[in-house]
């Protein structure tokens, strides 16, 4: 899958501090969710894919990763990406 510079822009702008904010935290959990959610479906048509399955454990390990210093850092942040149900993540 591969995400076009506005696509990318707009998803920064929504969950970051602007369209150029793709350092934060939440803004590259909110990235790698939906790459996640991309290759989840590509998994279930294509169920012997491991190297796509090796891939996307690899993100849900960084994006808990990052959801864990979140926690760490400032649990209000952590709440409010928790809080967006179209991101997908559950405690």
């Amino acid at each position: 899958m591969h995400l076009s510079t506005e696509e990318k822009k707009n998803i920064f702008a929504t969950y970051g501090e602007g369209p150029n904010d793709t350092g934060s935290p939440e803004s590259q959990i909110a990235l790698f969710s939906i790459r996640i959610k991309h290759l989840t479906e590509h998994l279930k048509e294509n169920h012997k894919d491991h190297v796509t399955a090796r891939a996307l454990k690899a993100l849900v390990g960084q994006r808990r990763s990052l959801l864990d210093y979140l926690i760490r850092k400032d649990i209000n942040r952590y709440r409010a990406i928790i809080a967006k149900k179209e991101l997908g993540i559950r405690k």
